[in-house]
């Protein structure tokens, strides 16, 4: 199958390294706005062929949209207008909700899948893609009626060749479950590093002292702007919510400690322990 993939960083990357391995791909048309990443996905085997985005997607049955979701918004109508009834895109962004809301009237909106493979580190560009990633990870798909039957079923095609697990949900679920689960890591990972970055003023000690546990907490807090604040903005109250219960969280750990109970304290990490039969 010949394959359009609009971004050829980490999640694009990853995609078509699997795709390209299992020989689901024939040929990929690499499409970015970074010159630099495109030689890197050609000489890394990323893509076979650097190109506009015109002339592959007149040359493609299958486009992968892999770019932030404020970018996703602008480009996916555009993308629909070119495409045929033959033709099959979809999206692996972190927020459904908006993607959706910007193309629902489209009347080539059938031939859109919103997806979302449950899988991302806080690398980026070609060089940081990972053949095997997906690998028993969860691939959400949004939406599964407003899509034709073939599109989707070519998705869960992928899916199965990249060794995950589809989980079927609404856009609107999908957005309220990522808060939780995804979109708050990494809004405490970049407020505990600036706390760190606040409070211990020498880096030297940061590196020399750290442990694992400050290490791995604070890994999302590498995690670029340029993707995750158009994520924060599409799915801002969905984080705002979870961001104040996130808050009243820590004022617990806050007034037990000021106030020296120290059986609430021991009450609040036990509770929190119950994360452990859910996250074996």
């Amino acid at each position: 199958m010949k394959i359009t993939l609009v971004g050829v960083g980490l999640i694009g990357g990853s995609i078509a390294l699997k795709l390209n391995k299992n020989g689901f791909a024939t040929h990929i048309f690499g499409v970015d706005q970074s010159e630099k990443h495109l030689e890197e996905a050609k000489n890394l085997g990323i893509i076979d062929e650097i190109s506009t985005l015109e002339n592959a997607i007149s040359n493609s049955e299958l486009i992968i949209l892999a770019i932030p979701v404020d970018a996703t918004t602008k480009l996916l109508p555009q993308i629909l207008d070119l495409i045929s009834s033959d033709q099959t895109i979809f999206d692996v962004g972190s927020t459904k909700s908006g993607i959706v809301r910007s193309i629902e009237n489209h009347p080539n909106r059938n031939r859109f899948v919103a997806f979302h493979p449950m899988w991302g580190t806080e690398n980026s560009g070609p060089k940081s893609a990972i053949e095997e990633s997906f690998t028993g990870r969860a691939a959400v798909i949004c939406d599964r009626n407003n899509s034709a039957k073939d599109a989707v079923e070519l998705v869960e095609n992928i899916v199965e060749i990249l060794g995950m697990h589809v989980i079927e949900m609404s856009s609107e679920d999908h957005d309220i479950h990522t808060a939780y689960i995804s979109h708050i890591s990494h809004i405490t990972s970049y407020a505990l590093a600036n706390t760190v970055l606040e409070k211990e003023r020498e880096e030297d000690t940061i590196f020399q002292l750290a442990s694992s546990g400050f290490s791995s907490t604070v890994r999302l807090a590498k995690s670029h702007p340029e993707m995750w604040v158009p994520i924060f903005k599409q799915n801002k109250e969905n984080v705002l919510d979870v961001l104040n219960e996130h808050i009243t969280q820590l004022r617990k750990f806050k007034a037990a400690l000021e106030k020296e109970n120290y059986e609430l304290l021991e009450e609040l990490i036990r509770n929190a322990n119950k994360i452990r039969g859910i996250l074996k």
